[in-house]
């Protein structure tokens, strides 16, 4: 069954915010191999001008993960899970991420498209602070494989 191309346009209700805390950004930095002092040593990030550790650039899938779930959740969707590739992912930021920042996420089906046999949805989480500015925008691209 292919991806329903009515997904495209789509705006997801957004998750439930996200407090981003010191240590998780520390378990992440140390889990991708971020060895920068401002990820890991809040006096560092202090020193560099930010108010706590800075998460490294992809910590952003963390949030991104919630707003896919729903996407893949969708009844309507016609996604197989089983059958799908993570195509590519794209960040963009406005400013990083830092410890103590409470971030919410908003997931657009910005593409559907048709291959072959297979699918290619594309889906931006929008990615804001607590006062409603933008921080990043997450960007994926799954691919959905046909029968073989």
């Amino acid at each position: 069954m292919p991806v329903n191309p009515e997904l495209q346009g789509r705006v997801f209700p957004p998750a439930p915010p996200y407090l981003v805390g010191r240590e998780k950004v520390r378990e992440f930095s140390r889990a991708v191999f971020a060895t920068n002092p401002i990820n890991h040593d809040p006096e560092a990030a202090r020193a560099a001008g930010h108010a706590d550790v800075v998460a490294p650039p992809t910590f952003a899938v963390v949030l991104q993960e919630f707003t896919l779930a729903q996407l893949l959740a969708e009844p309507d969707a016609g996604i197989d899970f089983s059958r799908v590739v993570h195509g590519n992912q794209q960040f963009t930021y406005s400013r990083p991420i830092v410890a103590g920042d409470e971030l919410t996420a908003t997931l657009t089906v910005s593409s559907v498209k048709t291959l072959g046999g297979h699918s290619m949805v594309t889906a931006e989480s929008a990615i804001t602070d607590a006062t409603g500015a933008h921080v990043v925008t997450a960007t994926s691209t799954l691919v959905v494989r046909g029968d073989e």
